[in-house]
């Protein structure tokens, strides 16, 4: 099948896991690919990351302009009227990159999903529905759009799930990144939430966090 275009870039020659990771609405995939240094991963820790780049799409909010977007937002309260066709179509496209580091010869339970923002929600919606059990995921400064549509596969149930967020977040307020973490611990998931001192955006001791969280996830 045609794969979305993607940023790759590997910390190894012959890498034995991988992060999928979203960007945020009106980005691509280039907007994260510099973080990768900057986690400071051990020398040994093979992992390819792939940053894909969204559909260009006209959205709604934005008067129609054309930009890179997971799926539309058609209002500004975003969690209100979700473009879920769009989301369904967008997550369909990233699990074609799961599917396709397991014809690398990828485990997929060292496979990773992260997303920030409108990246993020499709990152839930990929991985708490995937068929097979995954390493992560790891949702930043996003909301759980597809909360009372999805329909998790019970190997995913005890996915280790990462939850961040802006404490001044004007942009996704983080009462949904809280609403988010509660709606999936009451299913049953296991997840760890991390607020930090910033807007809408990624800083310096997030990365850290990400980095030790990686590396407890990867270092087996």
């Amino acid at each position: 099948m045609a794969f979305l275009p993607a940023v790759e870039t590997t910390t190894t020659t012959e890498p034995d896991s991988a992060v999928i990771w979203l960007h945020g609405l009106g980005a691509d995939g280039n907007d994260f690919a510099p973080i990768v240094p900057e986690l400071r991963l051990p020398s040994g820790l093979g992992v390819r990351f792939i940053f894909p780049h969204a559909p260009s799409i006209p959205v709604t909010i934005n008067g129609g302009f054309v930009m890179p977007a997971w799926y539309d937002i058609v209002e500004m309260d975003i969690d209100r009227k979700i473009d879920l066709d769009g989301l369904l179509a967008s997550a369909a496209l990233v699990r074609a990159f799961v599917d396709r580091e397991q014809d690398r010869g990828i485990d997929t339970r060292r496979i990773i999903v992260a997303g920030f923002s409108q990246g993020g929600a499709v990152a839930y919606q990929v991985a708490l529905s995937y068929p097979k059990p995954l390493g992560g995921l790891l949702a930043m400064s996003t909301y759980f759009a597809t909360g009372s549509t999805v329909t998790p596969t019970s190997c995913n149930q005890d996915i280790p799930v990462m939850v961040h967020h802006g404490s001044y977040d004007s942009v996704v307020p983080e009462q949904l990144g809280q609403q988010a973490a509660s709606s999936l611990k009451s299913r049953g998931y296991t997840v760890h939430y991390r607020t930090y001192p910033m807007e809408h955006g990624v800083c310096p001791e997030q990365i850290g966090d990400i980095s030790h969280w990686l590396q407890q996830l990867l270092n087996n």
